[in-house]
């Protein structure tokens, strides 16, 4: 069979292949991209006999594909965290899906290999933005707070690479970030070794200055909006930057809009527990994601004030 492993672009997807191939290595043709290209099986050839694992990627936008390479005589291996209503049983098809929201797919990798590589797993979901949840596991490894704070960190940027419309807007394909932190079996020594780490945190910091000015297009007592140019920085920041803003005013939700170079919004949607993010965007084309975390693809520019309406209403009303 021929081997494909197809990975979100993100600190969760990175982290969860790497602790699965550092477990359960296999030679495969690795499939990624930007965040936001979460269809990835449709880039997967025609003909029979694939072995696919499928990593952070919602199993909804790929049901289609997973039933062809199915029926075509292969195998699926699927991990992710988001709400999977498609999915459906087959004797060739494993699935690992858990949209608990203390959950990600670094996680989800982290139970199936026996917590072996579990400083990966807490790397993604510092990544994830669980931060809770990602500090509670440092404690239980017994880091302090430097060495919880270099996977904070590792996470944070590992994310903040994969934001983008393109891989152009990205600082490293998310292909060759993977190659990169797959040599070392500790994310301490990435951090400590890598030039692919410090060019991230160059990255970074130059494009959080572009952001200092940053004011709400609106807001309420329950959250604020903002609308983003359609700038290289900005399409790298949405991501991070609604992270931030969250966790500056914890309680509060976020609403990140930034301009698409061909017109129209991307959207990334943070909300405190109870509101539903994922409810919001799905009432939009191309909209999904989990309750506390979610996002639309393409916002039409004619859908604006819609939106912005709606994102107030919604959670004002907590529904």
């Amino acid at each position: 069979m021929h081997g494909f492993d197809l990975f979100n672009g993100d600190a969760d997807g990175l982290c969860s292949l790497h602790q699965l191939r550092l477990c359960e290595p296999r030679s495969a043709s690795l499939v990624t991209g930007v965040k936001r290209e979460i269809d990835l099986l449709r880039h997967l050839p025609e003909g029979p006999s694939l072995e696919v694992t499928a990593l952070d990627l919602c199993f909804d936008r790929n049901a289609g594909h997973v039933r062809r390479v199915l029926e075509a005589g292969g195998t699926v291996q699927y991990f992710d965290h988001h709400a999977a209503s498609l999915c459906f049983e087959h004797p060739c098809l494993r699935t690992c899906i858990d949209p608990s929201p203390e959950v990600c797919t670094a996680l989800l990798v982290d139970r199936h290999v026996g917590g072996r590589h579990r400083d990966w797993a807490i790397t993604g979901a510092f990544g994830d933005n669980l931060l809770s949840v990602a500090e509670k596991l440092a404690q239980e490894r017994g880091h302090g707070d430097e060495a919880t704070l270099q996977l904070r960190n590792l996470g944070l940027l590992l994310n903040y690479n994969a934001y983008g419309e393109t891989v152009q807007d990205l600082h490293f394909h998310p292909q060759a970030l993977y190659e990169a932190l797959h040599a070392f079996e500790s994310p301490f020594d990435f951090v400590v070794s890598s030039p692919h780490y410090q060019a991230l945190a160059d990255g970074y910091r130059d494009d959080q200055q572009h952001a200092q000015s940053l004011r709400p297009h609106r807001e309420s007592d329950d959250g604020a909006l903002y609308l983003l140019p359609a700038a290289p920085w900005a399409r790298r920041l949405s991501g991070t930057l609604a992270n931030a803003l969250t966790q500056r005013s914890p309680g509060a939700c976020v609403a990140l809009l930034t301009a698409r170079a061909e017109g129209g919004y991307v959207v990334s949607v943070r909300t405190r527990a109870g509101v539903g993010a994922d409810v919001l965007c799905r009432r939009y084309a191309d909209g999904n994601g989990r309750a506390g975390a979610a996002g639309i693809d393409r916002l039409p520019e004619a859908e604006l004030d819609r939106f912005i309406a709606d994102y107030f209403r919604h959670i004002e009303r907590g529904t």
